[in-house]
């Protein structure tokens, strides 16, 4: 279990959900938790909740210089974060066939938030590090909709949301490839299935009428997995067993084409 005592962590989207719920597992860590979020009554009430050695910082990383200022903000109050949780994230929901491509302001602050966050916060997260001569700890909420399209859900018209949270995967995947050789993070993305949080509760508000198949989890239950997973130095950080199926079409299919294209292994 990675020890948290006397560390400094910050949270994104901590005024609820699974930003909340793992800014208060890391609390009783004995992390000094620094919770940051759009929603100032919010955030002030998940401080007010964890006790001592919080704060808050209000953020809109919908403002295109919004990660950068976070995570240089944390840093002057705190001076050193052993740890950033970028967790913050909107839903959206669309037809591809009739979303406007026009730089609207709804999909400019959906991928600003779900996807350029991340690696904005990862780069002034090392930069600070490499400043520092330090070494930094990094996780990333992207979802179940980074892997595949999820057959419980395929038709929630998610496509720029799977867009958005496919995107930062990746992204992270080649910032793996790049920290192997810099040194300076230690890297995991939570792959969370079903959480009922606010954002679920909105469709869903009454949690037992989900169907079995959505494996709905609580952000607590979310929370715990998470932090395991850091124990367990793992990158991949998947939350319900049913992700592992919902990729077989994918690796089914692109079976099925090399066969039909007649393309073999060369070596």
């Amino acid at each position: 279990m990675i020890e948290y005592s006397g560390k400094t962590v910050l949270v994104t989207g901590a005024a609820s959900g699974i930003g909340e719920a793992t800014a208060i597992a890391l609390s009783q860590r004995g992390a000094k938790v620094i919770c940051a979020d759009i929603d100032a009554e919010g955030v002030e009430q998940t401080v007010s909740t964890i006790g001592d050695g919080a704060f808050s910082i209000v953020s809109d990383l919908g403002d295109p210089s919004g990660a950068t200022n976070l995570v240089d903000q944390a840093y002057e109050s705190a001076g050193h974060l052993d740890l950033i949780f970028s967790n913050a994230g909107i839903g959206h929901r669309s037809s591809l066939a009739k979303e406007p491509f026009d730089a609207t302001d709804a999909m400019t602050k959906l991928f600003e938030i779900n996807f350029f966050a991340g690696p904005k916060i990862a780069q002034a997260y090392a930069r600070h590090l490499e400043a520092d001569g330090k070494r930094g700890r990094l996780m990333v909420t992207a979802s179940e909709n980074s892997l595949s399209v999820p057959s419980a859900v395929s038709a929630g018209k998610m496509t720029f949301y799977g867009a958005t949270k496919h995107a930062l995967l990746v992204a992270m995947e080649w910032l793996r490839i790049e920290q192997e050789k810099a040194g300076l993070l230690d890297l995991h993305v939570l792959l969370p299935g079903a959480v009922y949080t606010p954002l679920v509760a909105r469709s869903l508000p009454d949690p037992s009428m989900a169907p079995p198949e959505l494996e709905l989890i609580t952000a607590e239950r979310c929370a715990e997995v998470a932090l395991k997973g850091m124990d367990l130095d793992l990158f991949y950080i998947p939350t319900q067993a049913h992700l592992l199926d919902d990729m077989q079409p994918r690796m089914k299919d692109i079976k099925a084409s090399l066969k039909a294209l007649e393309i073999e292994r060369t070596y």
